[in-house]
């Protein structure tokens, strides 16, 4: 009976924690193919005069090793004038920055997301002006996925 009573517990709090993932990550519909929604991601970046830090291919580093991983990219960019601020009142704040957004196969679907900026913003208790600085992330989306 303490088996069961641990499963109901640990599915309940396995319910909760993806609640709260689903509050932490923004996951938007790309109507691009991964590549070429990296691709738009990744001009965009540079047209905002971002820096493009990293494109890893998790999928072709799963294949590298005999593994299989629906096509997935993770792009990694920021702005060191927005992010440096971050990181000097929040240092911890450098295990999320660069921003970071994974572009991923979901069947025929191609999505994009990303940890939300109000959930950056919490975790590390910045202020309105500092979480600011991370907001953008949501209208660069926006751009990559519009018609």
């Amino acid at each position: 009976m303490a088996e069961q009573d641990q499963h109901a517990e640990g599915t309940v709090l396995a319910g909760e924690a993806a609640a709260k993932a689903g509050e932490e990550v923004v996951s938007k519909l790309s109507p691009w193919s991964v590549g070429d929604t990296v691709s738009r991601l990744s001009a965009a970046v540079a047209a905002r005069g971002m820096k493009l830090f990293a494109v890893i291919d998790q999928s072709a580093e799963a294949k590298d090793v005999g593994l299989e991983l629906r096509d997935t990219k993770l792009v990694m960019f920021g702005s060191p004038q927005a992010g440096t601020p971050v990181m000097a009142a929040a240092p911890l704040a450098a295990l999320d920055l660069p921003l970071k957004v994974a572009v991923w196969a979901d069947g025929d679907q191609t999505k994009v997301s990303y940890t939300a900026p109000s959930a950056l913003a919490a975790r590390y208790g910045l202020s309105d002006e500092l979480a600011g600085r991370l907001a953008g992330i949501n209208a660069l989306t926006d751009a990559v996925i519009d018609r």
